[in-house]
């Protein structure tokens, strides 16, 4: 063998560890959750993707998105919704992820949860390629955080009524509860806090623009947070309200009348028009704020769901050995297999 061939072989196999390294992405390991099942109560009834225009109103959909960054999260809060439903069983998952991951995301949630019904939706990134702006925080530009814009795109027609919810809360309730609310002809429900300055969310170039201030003008719009919401969608398609999001997010990229990714379109064209769904489905801010991250407190009243929206991420805070005092409450749902985990199982 010639030291050209070695030199050549050894070179290849460089390459090739190289290209192995940079295109894979190693994805957390969790510990397998317990089976839930259905109480005595519950109607028997099944879902399949296979019968896409069927809709069952005894079934719950629940969408959220999937990442490497936000998967520990995800999957506590999966945890925490199936542990304090009355009929488990009956609900049914629908994640959005991008195609990068997808076979590794299907492996680990199938793993983790191995009774879970559920599917696993591509969210195509060139849909807002060209249509994001900078926000006051990096994690907000991401491609998979617009991707509850497109919910009604991509998931079957038989899915006629969804939950949202973000990838850094917890359910203490059972989800039912959210599932039967009323929406009154709304698109929208979700909790809404008019005490807050609807000004705030919008720059001056926006206000002193009364072609685009008037996009509100004859209504009482209020601040919601998109991370929990009971969305219509046969209304959401029939309204092609996909489409005026978008509109809002093109007006963005000219006139930067706004700093907050993708909350703004959905006040802009939702607000005032949201069926008002109780502050307990939404204790949010437990992350603090977009900049720092620093511990909150509880709002006053009951609690059905608590959200880790801002900064701090409870899973991140626990780690680095600095938790705030609520973050105790997401803990018990963490099924993070962690490395002395790993040896002791061994």
């Amino acid at each position: 063998m010639t030291l050209r061939f070695k030199l050549r072989t050894l070179l290849l196999l460089i390459f090739v560890l190289i290209v192995t390294v940079a295109t894979s992405t190693e994805l957390p390991l969790f510990r397998e959750a317990p089976a839930f099942r259905n109480g005595r109560e519950c109607p028997k009834t099944t879902w399949s993707s296979l019968h896409k225009r069927a809709h069952n109103p005894s079934i719950i959909h629940i969408a959220m998105t999937l990442d490497s960054t936000y998967l520990r999260g995800s999957v506590a809060g999966v945890f925490s919704v199936l542990q304090h439903a009355t009929c488990p069983e009956n609900i049914v998952f629908h994640f959005i992820g991008t195609q990068r991951l997808r076979a590794d995301l299907r492996r680990t949630i199938t793993a983790t949860f191995p009774y879970l019904n559920f599917e696993i939706y591509h969210f195509n990134t060139n849909l807002v390629k060209g249509k994001i702006s900078y926000s006051i925080r990096q994690a907000l530009d991401q491609p998979l955080n617009y991707a509850r814009i497109y919910l009604a795109d991509l998931l079957p027609p038989g899915v006629r009524r969804i939950i949202y919810f973000d990838s850094d809360l917890i359910v203490v309730d059972d989800v039912a509860k959210l599932w039967r609310i009323n929406l009154r002809g709304h698109v929208v429900g979700a909790p809404e806090y008019c005490h807050a300055n609807f000004t705030n969310y919008f720059t001056s170039k926006f206000w002193s623009n009364p072609v685009l201030a008037g996009a509100v003008r004859g209504r009482r719009p209020c601040y919601f947070n998109t991370g929990v919401m009971v969305i219509n969608l046969w209304k959401w398609r029939e309204g092609k309200y996909t489409e005026k999001l978008e509109y809002w997010m093109r007006i963005q990229k000219k006139y930067r009348i706004y700093e907050l990714g993708s909350l703004p379109p959905f006040l802009l064209v939702f607000a005032g028009d949201v069926e008002g769904v109780e502050h307990r489905w939404n204790q949010h801010g437990l992350g603090g704020d977009n900049l720092e991250g620093l511990c909150r407190d509880l709002h006053p009243g009951p609690v059905s769901l608590l959200h880790w929206s801002g900064k701090g991420k409870p899973w991140l805070r626990i780690d680095n050995k600095k938790p705030c005092p609520l973050d105790s409450l997401w803990a018990p749902y963490d099924l993070f297999r962690h490395k002395s985990m790993l040896f002791s199982d061994s």
